[in-house]
């Protein structure tokens, strides 16, 4: 129980400032807009997006997080220095996204990267990633009206 309060708290504490860090982004140019999924009449549009979700927040925690970081520290890298480089690998291959979206996933790389650092844990991480790529992906597109108004 306590790695999902754990894992709740770590998406609200990256997710809620990251959604703010995206409009303001947006608006100064530095992100593209986001195309959301549509949810449209069929039935597994929501679990396929959950499935999606999961993917994403399983395979990037354990590779450049739990792999990466486990690998620095076996070759007796800095961990600070090790914590910097997972984060720069997390925001490299967000760039498509736009360099907004580059600098948020660094930030968010670096909190959960000292999560892994402290807990030693990859579920917590794993959740809450998953848990934002909902909020995401579900989320955006059932408030896409609302959403686009916020960017302006």
């Amino acid at each position: 129980m306590a790695r999902l309060v754990g894992a709740v708290g770590l998406a609200s504490a990256v997710g809620i400032p990251g959604i703010a860090f995206y409009i303001l982004a947006y608006r100064l140019g530095f992100n593209l807009e986001v195309q959301p999924a549509t949810l449209d009449s069929n039935w597994w549009a929501v679990p396929v997006l959950v499935l999606a979700a999961f993917k994403n927040g399983f395979l990037e925690e354990v590779l450049v997080v739990g792999f990466l970081l486990t690998r620095l520290r076996q070759l007796r890298v800095n961990p600070w220095v090790a914590l910097g480089m997972s984060a720069l690998l997390r925001g490299s291959y967000h760039l498509y996204q736009g360099p907004g979206q580059a600098v948020g996933n660094m930030l968010m790389g670096l909190v959960f990267g000292y999560a892994w650092l402290r807990w030693r844990r990859i579920w917590p991480l794993i959740i809450a990633h998953t848990l934002m790529d909902v909020v995401s992906f579900v989320g955006y597109s059932a408030f896409t009206d609302w959403f686009t108004s916020l960017l302006g």
